[in-house]
């Protein structure tokens, strides 16, 4: 006998999950705000060392960590074993980019009710897995945000099909490893116009890099976000 399933069966509860960011904050306030998330088996705490080199001086840097936890190998045969987190699953993914918008628009809420972060000058930074979220994020929420930094990852696979994306007038940086193993030269070609679609001011650079983020990557992130972060 062989079982079988009728998806018109299955029913949801819904649940409180409780999400975690490490929080810089400098001298003055409100600040320009960076919010850094990280690629896929990486943590807060990685992705804030990443951010604090990349932001400058009068910036505060909000690092939130992905909400799907998963065990990763030991460093070495026999240790113990490691956690990283990401930010999708291939099960029901529409309810992750659901998690992901409702925790970036509750932690700039919450930072600039604090008196931490300038709602005008709003910065969203992703790494890997985390860059098409963000895109996702700043072109459904085209008001939220002064700039976005993706960095060796990608646009959404819907970007021409969906209806859900808006025009914005926020800054576009994305930086491109020109030796990555994911997201080849070839692969990232269409990005820059794609991304012009719907944002006016958009600057695709590649770097002599793998998957990774290199000190040039750091260097001019620095320089991009101050330049767009100052007050006109």
């Amino acid at each position: 006998m062989t079982d079988s399933y009728d998806d018109k069966t299955e029913r949801r509860i819904r649940a409180e999950i409780n999400l975690y960011y490490d929080l810089h904050i400098p001298n003055e306030k409100p600040a320009p705000l960076l919010i850094a998330l990280h690629g896929y088996g990486a943590s807060k705490r990685q992705m804030m060392r990443e951010a604090r080199q990349m932001a400058p001086n009068n910036f505060a840097v909000a690092s939130l960590q992905g909400f799907h936890q998963h065990l990763k190998e030991p460093k070495e045969p026999g240790g113990p074993l490691r956690f990283g987190f990401g930010w999708l699953t291939n099960f029901k993914s529409e309810e992750s980019v659901a998690i992901h918008h409702r925790a970036l628009l509750d932690l700039i809420n919450v930072l600039v009710r604090e008196n931490v972060a300038d709602a005008a000058r709003i910065f969203l930074l992703g790494f890997s897995q985390s860059c098409a979220l963000n895109y996702r994020f700043a072109f459904t929420y085209p008001d939220r945000l002064r700039g976005v930094v993706g960095i060796c990852g990608g646009v959404p696979g819907d970007w021409e099909t969906s209806e859900k994306y808006k025009a914005t007038s926020a800054a576009i940086f994305h930086l491109a490893g020109a030796r990555d193993e994911f997201y080849s030269p070839d692969r990232i070609a269409p990005y820059e116009t794609q991304l012009k679609m719907r944002a006016a001011n958009v600057v695709l650079k590649s770097y002599d890099a793998a998957h990774e983020i290199v000190p040039e990557m750091r260097e001019d992130i620095r320089e991009w976000l101050h330049k767009h972060s100052v007050n006109s």
